[in-house]
């Protein structure tokens, strides 16, 4: 229970941002970006994408 205060103050800060239509875009611009990067670094995709550009020529 002594962890409850501080979750809760998190949460509602958290939603004072998320009333910003800027900060979602921002945020979403984001989260595209490191989505990118990190299908890059899993190697299962990593493949799919290498097999795919070598088919391309």
């Amino acid at each position: 229970m002594p962890l409850l205060g501080p979750v809760l103050n998190v949460l509602v800060i958290m939603n004072g941002f998320w009333e910003s239509p800027w900060l979602l875009v921002v945020f979403a611009l984001g989260a595209a970006y490191m989505g990118a990067k990190i299908v890059e670094y899993i190697p299962y995709t990593r493949r799919i994408i290498e097999r795919r550009e070598a088919s391309r020529g």
